[in-house]
């Protein structure tokens, strides 16, 4: 069942904490739950039946008092909570922002509280293969032929623009081969799309030659009719 009270996290949380040495006092100048160790860092934890954007507010806010700061919310198996739902965004969320978080699973036969975050300083990993690919397709689309926001709708991107220039030209010439369609786009990477074929564009009509499949066809008169 779920918590009706955030002071029901209280008791799971500060038996957890004593047990590893914390002395805990509750509503210390407006802290939710106050541990200091004589060896350790001072810990403070801000309660919540939820995770939700005021307890970061708080846990941000907790942040000028201490470096090890936790949100601490009860585990839940609605599909609904934002827990359960964005589980490793909101961890994430917690590390960039250098909070911690607590969990607490009210069990039939037992309590548990689970460190889903450890609070701390946060460099995310470098993405260098991720980022490359981001830079590359930026440079390599023509124009900006997208609008931000939209949905629905099938995104322009540069591989795509690229298969669309290349049948354009199996369109006007009949049957090409690859290395043609290279001469005539220009594009590295003509041969790879003609004979990839991720869209369901063209067709070997002999080795090495290629022409429209109708999908083809039917997809350049679209893209025309829309430009």
């Amino acid at each position: 069942m779920p918590i009706q009270y955030e002071s029901e996290l209280y008791g799971p949380i500060k038996r957890y904490l004593e047990k590893r040495g914390y002395t805990v006092k509750a509503e210390v100048r407006g802290v939710d739950l106050m541990a200091v160790h004589p060896d350790e860092e001072t810990i403070l934890v801000e309660l919540k039946k939820s995770f939700s954007l005021k307890l970061i507010f708080q846990g941000i806010e907790r942040l000028a008092l201490s470096d090890r700061v936790y949100l601490a919310v009860p585990a839940s198996s609605t599909q609904s909570n934002i827990l359960n739902q964005h589980h490793k965004s909101v961890k994430k969320l917690c590390r960039r922002l250098g909070l911690g978080l607590l969990q607490v699973y009210f069990g039939p036969r037992k309590t548990r509280v689970d460190v889903l975050v450890d609070p701390g300083p946060y460099k995310p990993r470098t993405r260098a293969k991720a980022t490359k690919a981001l830079h590359n397709e930026f440079t390599s689309r023509s124009g900006d032929p997208n609008t931000g926001g939209v949905t629905r709708r099938k995104i322009m991107t540069a591989y795509r623009q690229q298969a669309l220039q290349i049948a354009a030209c199996v369109a006007e010439h009949q049957i090409c081969s690859p290395a043609e369609l290279r001469k005539l786009t220009g594009f590295e990477k003509t041969a790879s799309i003609v004979q990839k074929n991720h869209y369901g564009w063209f067709e070997r009509v002999e080795r090495g030659k290629y022409q429209l499949t109708e999908l083809g066809r039917n997809e350049l008169q679209s893209f025309t009719e829309e430009a």
